[in-house]
């Protein structure tokens, strides 16, 4: 018997060319886009529900979020040319070019929903603006997960199933934050209950996805990634606790809790972006986890052949 090769690359060399985003500027991109997103969603509900100091200052963080998002992505770009360049057509395959797009109609409608609040104008107005805001919110708050997860790196493509479940948390957890540290507590029982709901969402779906990922979920429990995700579950637990015990009858306790719930989903994101560029640069995240499908694939195959055609439990090919 000859035992299993070790695994090498070609004289140690990555087998994927190195992303070139910076850290600040995605990572900046993807925390505030969804802090914007989800928060036009619960501005719009803290309006519907006579809360009027929270759905100001939701509407006014997510106006000034979703343009400090583009603004990152802007200058990640280089030149802004570049993503007026993305408009000149619509291309449903690709998360960028529908990413571009939503930003372009959501970001508009954002800021008027803000102005005409914070001014008392054109209420109507307003309140439409608001209401299409809140309908493209979660989908400005998942698309960056899909946009990652539509590269070749193993961190974010491995796993696609897991990181928009992950995104829409986190940016629940810190729309909830935000409306905890600029909200009365008269006001801010939706907001404990956003936190509770985003912290558990972030949470099993990382979980959910480190146990699927197996070799490749090394990126996001060690290194710089590794630190980040912890410095986010130890932060959305004590901002969640404070929220569900304190929040709704101190100020001061609201606030701090609230900061901490925005503190942690800026980890997140920083702890997805930094395990995504280890796994890019390490050859066996990539390698190894396409020989162990390959592996799979011929196990499968063999046993479909031992079986005479017929189709055996959990083998989607079609019958020899």
């Amino acid at each position: 018997m000859v035992p299993e090769a070790e695994f090498t690359s070609y004289y140690g060399r990555p087998v994927l060319n190195q992303p070139a985003w910076q850290p600040l500027n995605i990572a900046g991109y993807f925390f505030l886009g969804g802090l914007a997103g989800a928060g036009s969603v619960l501005a719009t509900g803290a309006e519907l529900t006579g809360r009027p100091v929270m759905a100001r200052a939701l509407k006014t963080s997510s106006a000034v979020a979703v343009a400090g998002s583009a603004a990152a992505l802007i200058h990640d770009l280089g030149r802004p040319g570049r993503f007026a360049n993305m408009l000149r057509v619509f291309k449903p395959t690709s998360p960028m070019s529908v990413g571009s797009w939503l930003l372009s109609v959501y970001g508009p409608a954002c800021g008027a929903a803000a102005l005409c609040d914070l001014s008392g104008r054109l209420p109507r107005l307003g309140r439409a603006a608001g209401a299409g805001a809140a309908l493209l919110g979660p989908a400005v708050a998942a698309y960056t997960a899909v946009l990652a997860a539509d590269t070749a790196v193993p961190g974010w493509h491995e796993g696609y199933r897991e990181l928009p479940f992950v995104f829409v948390g986190s940016a629940a957890t810190a729309a909830s934050g935000m409306a905890l540290a600029m909200s009365p507590t008269a006001e801010n029982g939706p907001a404990r209950t956003a936190a509770l709901a985003g912290t558990a969402l972030e949470n099993a779906a990382v979980k959910a996805m480190e146990r699927r990922l197996g070799l490749v979920a090394e990126v996001y429990r060690t290194g710089t990634g590794g630190r980040w995700m912890r410095a986010a579950e130890t932060l959305s637990a004590a901002g969640a606790a404070g929220a569900a015990l304190l929040a709704g009858r101190s100020r001061v306790a609201a606030g701090a809790s609230g900061l901490a719930l925005l503190a942690a989903s800026a980890c997140t994101r920083l702890g997805v972006f930094h395990a995504g560029i280890e796994s890019s640069k390490d050859p066996k995240y990539t390698v190894v986890p396409q020989r162990e499908r390959l592996r799979r694939r011929e196990q499968e195959g063999g046993l479909a052949g031992r079986s005479g055609g017929r189709r055996i439990p959990g083998d989607r090919s079609p019958p020899a």
